[in-house]
């Protein structure tokens, strides 16, 4: 048994992975008995720990918001940095994509509400599978300045670099400033991309974020669009197709999971995988048949909502009898 410093830091770590937490299953993870949870959470309470209990048989523990835990000391850039960093870690295949999300929620729940308020503008779609090629790197004052704009729904004006070596910088006789409605920020295979709509085109367009020059002040607010088929993740994929997109399976499904899109996508290298809050994503997936999708998404550890098709709704139910008659020693049936 790990010593209780030890064990309330695990304690801790664990509350911030997801929302809600039943007493037995924290106390099967930490290999001690509920009252030892009970007594370890009364300490980490002493602590300054918000921590709410639910009672009942199902009865668990969350983690409140962290307003009476003194804020740690990190100016605005820093703040930015934090967040890039920790959020593109999804991305960076090391296996340390999970680690990184607890450390934001715990960065972020003892941060000051300004700076709480910046991270969470920065809101990062991870689409793709991770890439061994070097990538090219992006100011983070760029990142900012574009997930700012998509965050406040502002036309962003800005300077595209051209893709060759000698048209990356712009002056004064160069094109003009491209205009368009940022609507997500997104990662595929290491690379930054905003996905936006083009005003002088009158299209869509994914825009590669190290050749974008930010111009200010931003353009007007603007009312959101949907992006063809409704879904930012599957819409990229569309358009890099052949370009490490996911594999043309016969089944494909989505649904959504109560847990962080870091903490998914780097176990579904051909999966598509959209950020839909600091503790929800969209997944997209595919499998050779209908129940080992099912299978494979019913490995995380978090609660599911299926988006569709009903083919995905019925391979659930369908693998919910065969576990629920393996567990009383029946027969599963067919």
């Amino acid at each position: 048994m790990q010593k209780t410093s030890a064990r309330l830091l695990s304690l801790l770590s664990l509350l911030q992975v997801r929302r809600d937490w039943p007493g037995a299953l924290l106390a099967e993870r930490l290999c001690v008995s509920p009252r030892t949870v009970r007594r370890d959470v009364d300490r980490l309470r002493e602590l300054g720990y918000p921590i709410m209990a639910s009672k009942g048989p199902d009865g668990g523990y969350r983690l409140g918001a962290g307003t009476e835990l003194p804020p740690l000391l990190f100016d605005d850039e820093q703040a930015v940095a934090l967040a890039v960093a920790l959020q593109s870690a999804a991305g960076t295949g090391a296996g340390i994509e999970e680690a990184a999300a607890r450390a934001l929620n715990t960065v972020r729940q003892v941060m000051p509400a300004r700076l709480r308020h910046r991270i969470d503008t920065l809101q990062v779609t991870a689409v793709g599978r991770p890439t061994a090629r070097p990538t090219p790197q992006v100011d983070s004052r760029v990142l900012m300045a574009l997930s700012a704009a998509v965050h406040a729904r502002e036309v962003l004006r800005f300077d595209y670099a051209s893709a060759s070596p000698s048209g990356a910088g712009q002056d004064s006789t160069g094109p003009p400033p491209r205009r368009a409605q940022p609507h997500h920020l997104v990662t595929w295979s290491g690379r930054w991309y905003l996905v936006a709509w083009d005003l002088d085109r009158e299209d869509w367009r994914i825009f590669r974020a190290d050749r974008i020059s930010p111009r200010t002040p931003t353009g007007p607010r603007f009312t959101p669009r949907e992006v063809p088929g409704g879904e930012v993740a599957a819409f990229v994929a569309d358009r890099f197709q052949g370009s490490d997109g996911p594999d043309d399976w016969p089944c494909r499904g989505e649904v959504i999971l109560d847990l962080p899109a870091a903490a998914v996508s780097r176990y579904v290298h051909d999966g598509l995988v959209e950020e839909l809050g600091p503790d929800r994503c969209r997944l997209v997936l595919g499998s050779w048949s209908w129940p080992g999708l099912a299978a494979t998404i019913g490995r995380f550890d978090a609660d599911i909502e299926v988006v569709g098709p009903p083919e995905l709704r019925h391979a659930f139910a369908h693998l919910a009898r065969r576990y629920a008659d393996a567990s009383a020693g029946g027969p599963t049936g067919v």
